[in-house]
């Protein structure tokens, strides 16, 4: 696969814009595990490679399992999930795939035994953010492990 084009060169504001917005879903209550299994999880519905590389090798860098990691892809059959972790794994899977009658009823009201509204809202926003990202680098076929060197993931021995 080849590269089609450096979207962040021909449009560095958006692109800035976009990085500012997704780190800042970073810094709310969701904590970085849960963060780790949405990018990875939306990654792979999405078939984004170069954002699914990037996350595993950023959660293995941030101590993740490597069972869990193989996983995620089947966190439905596995017992390595906590109920909060599952909640999340299915709002990301049902706000990237939107079904065309929407979020159900029931998914919602098991997510918010788990999480409170403001964390639904900001789980949301990360949803959106990895959602924004694997499209882009899917439209332009980023190539995976590109810029481990740039943003430290050469550290996750993955290479």
């Amino acid at each position: 696969m080849t590269a089609r084009l450096d979207y962040a060169k021909q449009s560095p504001e958006l692109f800035k814009k976009l990085a500012t917005f997704s780190q800042a879903t970073h810094a709310t209550s969701i904590e970085a595990t849960i963060h780790d299994l949405v990018n990875i999880r939306a990654s792979q519905l999405n078939g984004c490679g170069f954002c699914l590389d990037m996350h595993v090798k950023e959660a293995t860098i941030r101590g993740e399992r490597p069972l869990r990691l193989h996983h995620v892809a089947a966190w439905r059959e596995s017992n390595l999930f906590s109920p909060r972790e599952r909640a999340c794994l299915a709002w990301t899977e049902v706000l990237t795939e939107l079904p065309a009658q929407g979020v159900p009823d029931e998914l919602y009201e098991r997510v918010r035994t788990q999480l409170s509204e403001q964390e639904i809202v900001e789980l949301t926003y990360a949803v959106m953010a990895i959602n924004a990202w694997n499209r882009v680098n899917v439209a332009f076929r980023t190539e995976a492990g590109t810029l481990d060197k740039a943003f430290g993931l050469d550290k996750a021995g993955l290479a």
